[in-house]
């Protein structure tokens, strides 16, 4: 529709630089050449489409044109943006508006290349898609109508991330992809081992669905059934706690798979009469029915910080712009024309949003509340609350003028005396990456993953930019000096300077200054009262050992996540084995370091268990230290005798060279083997794991085993060359913008 209203007369807009550089690459229209409009005619443009949707409803209390001036102050002002499909989309005749999808793959060969197509379409015009290749019969079953023998799902999941390859979304970013596999199918160990190598499946996330009926058999050490989905019939036993122990340590080597609860979101699934829930999008926080799309939208909470008020935020402002988001993202749906007919219908009938939060890291720093701290955790939840409420105190609003949802079912709410809704959900913690760097803030629920970042400027200089919280607070206390805000900029954290004062090193911590259990309660905190899911990563160091992934993945469980995410610092990095610096030597000519053996010697034998029967392990030492050590183990054959016999020869000779016991257990431990060991502690992985166990708690008494970060190199953008961060499931650069999972 028209409007009787100019561009001119619209407020401006208060971009940094970098959103600027941002919004110019990725988002702003443009013909082959040149950017084709300014951002202010870009929030334009999609306020007033997406406002235009009011005149279709009579029920509507809008006048079309003051609610598009609405919509446009709430992006420009940068309380609220929505995902990016509907800011690069709207109004420009591409009708895609959404982020997430998720299509079925079933298990014929012609609908299998269905679904290729169907995600082919959908990445075209920048949304991401999820699968479950759940229902796909597993490799070498015989296939009935061809007397042949099937490939499984591993072999399609290849050909899809081949064909995703292939597509660019949009012109502005490649496709994403979200590959699920149920714990209980055939494949699931081939699964669960795919991304050993880096250069495989590089446009899929993986996630394995684990049911309560697994985890059940993890925590009593029991088997558990693979199912084949095609027969219904039981094919194979396996040992949970192994099972368990793999995805453990693949993700410890490199952050995939994640894992979803299939049950506890198929618990709160809002349309149960239409099917399980089976697969997410590409980020693992909106898990959807097959079909099922749904847009996605973020309010700015470093925008509504007032200390005044209680719990420091101005709720009155805040519900408001929960009410205007909502409705905003409602239009959005009857906005969208999807690549699909079934997708348009499912879209219709449930009506999904998902409504979240970023700058919440912000926020914290301005309230000078620690983020690892029961203060922020309370507030999370009280926030979230409040979000929830208000949100479907919206949709209540929209259903009185427009209808409910037509899938709405009374007895799912009944219990509660809710509804009707205009939303099946309203509610979603989404990645915010680009769309934090346009409004200027934290991204999502994440900490800061540093203070500084280097950001690219006119030809190819970079700058340090500070985050202008921790500037501002520093600039102000007696312990600043332009030195120091240097040195800060350059290390991009203040946790090992001893010249800052504790509270300051308190409140403005990073992601690697928390520990994972602060992590997984921030997640659980604002899951609590969310509809669908929440993206965040539980980032560790890269002295991080398995036993803590394991201890990060069994607490995501009990708190009631609805998946996790974790990421070891150089996982997906390439490693420097030596230092340029190093002159090279000649070793053939070195004179021995091995110090003599003693002809008396004393010491002590531990025996420990492990999958493959009992060590002995004897530790001999001279002055309290150990200097050599004797491993045995019983009843095993010959193979796994040599191998424990060679292990404590060569840490003999480590020890007798001068080694430290902290860099033989930085070696060894966290190995993995056949049969892992449950322990109330964590797990016992291997017979090199149980040896750096048993030195860990003899000699290092809880000193944790450290590794040289400089000797990691992290992966780098592949666009401007900056170091890329991984947080809320995808690699993101702050520098420009990219990431590969919008």
């Amino acid at each position: 529709m028209n409007y009787d209203i100019s561009v001119d007369e619209l407020p401006n807009i208060d971009l940094s630089p970098n959103a600027q550089v941002v919004l110019e690459k990725r988002y702003l229209k443009r013909d082959s050449e040149d950017v084709q409009e300014t951002p202010k005619q870009m929030f334009w443009r999609v306020a007033s489409n997406i406002a235009s949707e009011e005149q279709k409803y009579q029920g509507s209390v809008y006048d079309p044109q003051e609610l598009a001036k609405d919509f446009y102050n709430l992006m420009a002002s940068l309380d609220f943006l929505p995902n990016s499909p509907t800011l690069m989309n709207a109004g420009t005749g591409i009708g895609q508006l959404a982020a997430c999808f998720v299509l079925p793959v079933e298990d014929s060969l012609d609908k299998i290349f269905d679904s290729i197509k169907h995600a082919a379409l959908i990445h075209k015009s920048g949304g991401g898609t999820g699968f479950s290749f759940s229902k796909l019969r597993p490799k070498n079953s015989k296939v009935g109508s061809t007397g042949g023998i099937a490939s499984g799902p591993l072999s399609f999941l290849k050909i899809f991330n081949t064909a995703t390859e292939q597509v660019k979304q949009g012109g502005t970013r490649r496709g994403a992809n979200m590959g699920v596999l149920r714990v209980d199918h055939p494949d699931i160990l081939e699964f669960i081992k795919s991304k050993e190598h880096e250069d495989q499946l590089n446009n899929f996330n993986l996630s394995v669905a684990l049911t309560e009926q697994f985890m059940d058999a993890v925590e009593d050490d029991t088997e558990y059934s693979l199912i084949d989905p095609h027969s219904g019939e039981v094919t194979e036993k396996l040992r949970a706690m192994e099972v368990f122990g793999l995805l453990v340590r693949k993700a410890w080597e490199s952050g995939d798979p994640g894992m979803i609860f299939i049950d506890k979101i198929n618990r709160d699934n809002p349309t149960p009469k239409q099917g399980e829930i089976e697969s997410t999008n590409p980020c693992g926080e909106q898990p959807l029915l097959p079909y099922e799309a749904c847009n996605l939208g973020s309010i700015n909470l470093a925008n509504f910080c007032s200390p005044d008020q209680k719990n420091g935020v101005d709720w009155d402002r805040l519900r408001e712009v929960i009410h205007l988001s909502i409705r905003f993202l409602d239009n959005v749906i009857d906005s969208s024309d999807y690549p699909l007919d079934e997708i348009n219908q499912k879209v219709i009938e449930n009506r999904k949003v998902g409504l979240g939060i970023m700058g919440w890291a912000d926020l914290l720093y301005s309230l000078e509340l620690p983020y690892n701290s029961q203060r922020a955790l309370s507030l999370a939840e009280v926030l979230m609350e409040f979000f929830q409420q208000e949100s479907k105190a919206a949709s209540r609003i929209l259903a009185q003028e427009k209808g409910a949802f037509p899938a709405f079912d009374d007895s799912v709410y009944a219990e509660n005396g809710e509804g009707p809704y205009r939303n099946a959900t309203t509610t979603t913690i989404a990645p915010t990456g680009t769309l934090s760097i346009i409004a200027g803030c934290s991204s999502g629920i994440e900490p800061l993953f540093a203070l500084s970042f280097v950001r690219q400027v006119m030809d190819g200089e970079k700058l340090s930019e500070l985050n202008s919280y921790f500037k501002q607070y520093f600039e102000n206390t007696e312990y600043y000096t332009p030195d120091r805000l240097q040195e800060i900029a350059s290390k991009g954290t203040i946790r090992d300077l001893e010249y800052m004062p504790k509270r300051m090193k308190e409140i403005f911590v990073t992601s690697m200054d928390i520990e994972p259990d602060w992590h997984l309660n921030m997640q659980a905190a604002f899951q609590k009262h969310t509809d669908n899911a929440v993206s965040k990563t539980v980032n560790l160091p890269n002295s991080a050992t398995q036993d803590d992934i394991y201890n990060v993945y069994w607490k995501a469980h009990e708190l009631g996540c609805k998946g996790v995410t974790v990421f070891r610092d150089g996982s997906k990095s390439e490693q420097v084995l030596t230092k340029s610096t190093e002159s090279k030597q000649d070793t053939s000519t070195q004179d021995s370091v091995v110090k003599e053996r003693p002809e008396v010697m004393f010491g002590f034998t531990q025996k420990v268990e492990t999958g493959l029967g009992e060590l002995y392990l004897t530790i001999n030492e001279i002055d309290g230290k150990p200097f050599e050590v004797f491993a045995t183990i019983g009843k095993s054959g010959r193979s796994i005798t040599a191998k424990t016999e060679a292990i404590g020869r060569l840490v003999s000779l480590a020890l007798r060279s001068g080694v430290y016991v902290k860099d033989i257990v930085k070696q060894l431990k966290g190995i993995g083997g056949e049969h892992p060991v449950f322990k109330k502690k964590g797990l016992l992985l291997s017979i090199p794991d149980a040896v750096a166990w048993v030195l860990e708690n003899r000699y290092l008494q809880g000193e944790e085993p450290q590794t040289d970060s400089k000797s990691l190199v992290s992966p780098h953008c592949p666009e401007c060359g900056q170091e890329l961060v991984f947080q809320e499931g995808c690699f993101l650069c702050y520098a420009c913008g990219y990431t590969k999972c919008g």
